[in-house]
């Protein structure tokens, strides 16, 4: 089992500035998953019950040089927790600036070392800064996983492939981070609810209050219908049970505390992101777009995409 590549600048400015601290918010630990094509850090895909998150790199993006070699189809895949990674990368940088030398390679391996209080070689991911002296560090990971486990990831990952029939448009992630931390006072349980009209309704309820937020009119991918006129002239809440009743629309119930830990990934500073609702409620989906710089066309060398457990209202 090999692995070994270098760094691009472009990938080192992803990982720094945007997706490490991003999934950090996420989860402390993350898992890595090398293929011959992709680069992933992935969240909760092997079990628990929290926010699980992608986030996939065409190995382009992160690498040159790149190298990869195991019995499972030439796939490798660890855990590693994500602040040490990132302190690594910083100080990897911060060594490359001191040599005034922006072109010296980071170059990163799987390695087995002695560590202090070990008698047996532990799994490390070292980071190897070369200019005109060399620079190692390590970071601790988890011995890589089994055959079995790996298989598990990939079955999740395409299992994920399946988008919901309806997506609509948040509004700005910053606006929408500011009303979910509203809601966070008033209760733990959130009812999301999306129309194929491009209607987007949040709402908290308690025995004492309901409190929400509508958006009207969003932009809609996929499955998508002209509002009722008859419904014109409706409540929020009852143009909601109408919509659903139509077979128009799908309502689940997620924690507040997922859908604000789903937000924290503006920190990746995506162009757009996008809700819907798997068939039947499965969970509520959360998919960030990247444009290609300049442009408004999609980069499809990268994605970054949350899944959210839905609570059993009953």
């Amino acid at each position: 089992m090999k692995f070994k590549a270098v760094l691009t600048q472009d990938g080192v400015n992803l990982l720094d500035k945007r997706f490490l601290p991003a999934l950090d918010k996420l989860g402390r630990f993350c898992h890595v998953f090398l293929t011959p094509d992709h680069a992933m850090f992935l969240h909760n895909l092997l079990g628990g019950d929290g926010v699980q998150s992608v986030a996939q790199f065409n190995k382009d993006v992160l690498f040159t040089d790149y190298r990869i070699s195991s019995q499972n189809a030439d796939r490798i895949a660890f855990a590693v927790e994500v602040a040490p990674l990132n302190r690594a990368l910083r100080s990897a940088l911060t060594i490359q600036a001191q040599a005034g030398d922006d072109t010296a390679a980071i170059q990163i391996k799987l390695v087995k070392k002695l560590s202090a209080r070990s008698r047996e070689p532990a799994p490390f991911l070292t980071f190897e800064t070369k200019g005109r002296s060399a620079v190692v560090q390590d970071v601790p990971i988890s011995k890589p996983l089994s055959r079995a486990d790996v298989l598990q990831i990939q079955s999740a990952l395409d299992a994920a492939q399946d988008l919901p029939q309806t997506l609509v448009q948040v509004p700005d992630l910053a606006q929408l981070q500011s009303l979910v931390e509203r809601l966070k006072n008033v209760g733990d349980l959130l009812t999301v609810a999306i129309t194929q009209y491009g209607d987007l309704h949040l709402q908290v309820s308690t025995s004492l209050i309901n409190v929400g937020s509508e958006f009207r009119r969003l932009r809609v991918l996929g499955v998508r219908a002209d509002p009722p006129v008859s419904d014109r002239n409706l409540s929020a809440p009852m143009r909601m049970d109408m919509a659903i009743q139509r077979g128009e629309a799908l309502s689940v119930q997620v924690n507040l505390r997922h859908l604000a830990k789903s937000l924290q990934c503006h920190l990746a500073k995506p162009d757009c992101a996008f809700y819907g609702i798997a068939p039947q409620g499965a969970c509520m989906t959360v998919i960030f777009q990247f444009f290609i710089p300049g442009t408004r066309l999609t980069d499809k060398s990268i994605s970054f995409y949350c899944r959210l457990p839905v609570l059993d209202p009953g």
